[in-house]
């Protein structure tokens, strides 16, 4: 059947012992095999239509919100691309089209992504209007 963009895999949902692994959809997923995460599987049965609450989930070495890019690593896969939203301490690998994707397939963000643009000027720093030092009646 495979994934779709969108979905929501939670470790939470059938192994409340991980760390609480939150991964969503972000394209691709038609190869989509499992994740491995604290020695459990998280496959098409841990889809979930909402993130619960973040109440022990445990953030690993990836940061939150970063994005695992299958093309990025193997042309020949189905695209999968997956976006951390939460927990991960103890994420090992996603499996797509018979690849595993780790820390190494992570999506560099460039500027111009997410609204960000090259053309525009950093704002000016801007002196702190208070001096240091004392200042007032005591």
């Amino acid at each position: 059947m495979g994934l779709k963009k969108g979905d929501l895999i939670d470790e939470q949902k059938r192994h409340p012992d991980g760390c609480g692994l939150v991964v969503k959809i972000m394209g691709g997923g038609e190869g989509f095999q499992k994740i491995i995460c604290c020695g459990h599987e998280l496959t098409e049965a841990d889809v979930v239509p909402d993130v619960t609450s973040s109440v022990g989930r445990k953030k690993g070495q990836m940061p939150i919100g970063i994005v695992l890019d299958e093309k990025k690593q193997h042309a020949d896969s189905c695209g999968l691309r997956v976006m951390i939203i939460d927990g991960g301490a103890g994420l090992q690998g996603v499996i797509c089209c018979g690849h595993t994707l780790t820390l190494t397939s992570m999506r560099e963000l460039k500027f111009g992504e997410r609204g960000l643009s090259t053309d525009q000027p950093s704002p000016p720093q801007t002196m702190n209007p208070i001096p240091d030092g004392q200042h007032g009646t005591a």
